[in-house]
Parts: structure tokens; C-alpha cells; sequence
């Protein structure tokens, strides 16, 4: 009788190529900058609110989350000065913002820009190019949905005021007037605004006043 001794010939290995799917490609790396414009919508720049204006910071804030509206902010701010459009460092900015940019395009930072597309505020025009909206339009009902009830009722005051007309007309020469020469020396959409209804303005007045005067500014005062 003879003992068995474990076999030192390696077993046949299966053909690999036959048993696993194709091989994934890698993940295309992210680009050091991306090339920002501006996504022109005669509708919603005529309709739409500034980023950088108190409707997008009371209502659009609980809907985007403050990294995705600081954002959209500061590429206001950049288009403001480079209407042609400009190269947006992507570290520098994540650093500039606080947050961060590890994980690639899962990175917080990337994540802020990929919401702003799933919103229709910016749309990537290629690898390297994004397009981004100078003006974000009112809240859809279904966004209102997502915030506080203060707030569902906050917005629908607003808007009841947006639709009433009447008691406007007396004071809008002054509240355009003051809006135009505010902005023309200097100050921002955001400090126009609160300086307006510092000054007691109606906050629809303020509103109204504050998209005349950008229609009608000098692009070269200040």
C-alpha cells in the first residue's frame, strides 16, 4: 500500500482573460485650472436674482448649501471684472473657499460644482471649460419644499409683493437713483442691497431699484 504525498505541480490556473470582464480605464486625472464663462440666458439674467443678493442668501442658501452659493459668488465677482471670462485655479480656489480638493473630482470642492450643474446654474462645456450663470432664477416650488416653513411663507410674502405694483411708483426714481450711485461708486450688489433697506426702503423697491441700476451702469465708474 502506498501513502499519498501532496502534489508539488501547481494546479492549472484558469485563463484569466476568459473569466474576467474588460479592463476599467483608468480615471482621467483633473485638470490644474478650469476656463469659467459666462452662461448668457436672456430669460433668467432679466428675471433672475444675483448671486451675490438677499434672495439668493435667504432662500437659495438652504437649497445649494453655502459652499456651492460661495461659489457662485465669487465667479459673479470674477466675471464682474473679466466679462470675457477667466482661468479658475481649482486648488487655489478650494483653499480660498476652506475646503478641500483631496479625492479628485470627489473632493468637496468639486462636489460644490457638480451641484451647481445638477441645478442648472452652471453646465461644463468640455474638460477643461464650465459656463456658469450671472443670475440664478427664483426658487421652482418643489426647491421651496425643501426649506424651513418660515421660510415657504417668508418667500410667498415676497412674492405677492413682486406681483403688487401699486404703491412702487412714487419712490422708485429715488430708489433707482440711490441703487445707480452706490453701485457706481464702488459698492457691491450684496452692500447696495443692505444699504437700501438700512435706508428703509421697501425690500421689493430695493430689489427692483437694485436690477435697473446694473442694466444701466456705467461699466466704467469706479
Amino acid at each position: 500500500m502506498t501513502t499519498g504525498h501532496p502534489s508539488l505541480t501547481p494546479a492549472p490556473q484558469a485563463n484569466s482573460s476568459a473569466t474576467s470582464g474588460p479592463v476599467p480605464l483608468a480615471p482621467q486625472p483633473l485638470p490644474e485650472a478650469l476656463r469659467v464663462s459666462a452662461w448668457d440666458d436672456p430669460v433668467v439674467d432679466n428675471l433672475g436674482h444675483d448671486p451675490r443678493s438677499l434672495y439668493v442668501e435667504r432662500y437659495w442658501l438652504g437649497v445649494l448649501g453655502p459652499s456651492t452659493v460661495w461659489f457662485i459668488r465669487r465667479v459673479a465677482d470674477h466675471l464682474d471684472r473679466e466679462p470675457a471670462g477667466f482661468t479658475m485655479p481649482l486648488h487655489q480656489w478650494a483653499r480660498e473657499l476652506g475646503i478641500g480638493m483631496r479625492q479628485g473630482k470627489r473632493s468637496p470642492f468639486m462636489r460644490s460644482i457638480d451641484r451647481a450643474c445638477q441645478f442648472g446654474l452652471a453646465r461644463q462645456l468640455s474638460d477643461t471649460e464650465l459656463a456658469v450663470r450671472r443670475h440664478m432664477p427664483p426658487l421652482t416650488q418643489g426647491q421651496l419644499k425643501r426649506l424651513p416653513e418660515p421660510l415657504q411663507q417668508a418667500h410667498d410674502q415676497w412674492r405677492k409683493a413682486q406681483l403688487g405694483t401699486s404703491a412702487l411708483p412714487q419712490h422708485e426714481n429715488q430708489a433707482r437713483a440711490i441703487a445707480l450711485a452706490l453701485l457706481e461708486s464702488g459698492s457691491s450688489v450684496g452692500q447696495t442691497e443692505r444699504q437700501m433697506l438700512a435706508w428703509e426702503f421697501d425690500e421689493v423697491l430695493a430689489y427692483r431699484a437694485l436690477g435697473w441700476a446694473r442694466r444701466h451702469q456705467n461699466p466704467f465708474a469706479s
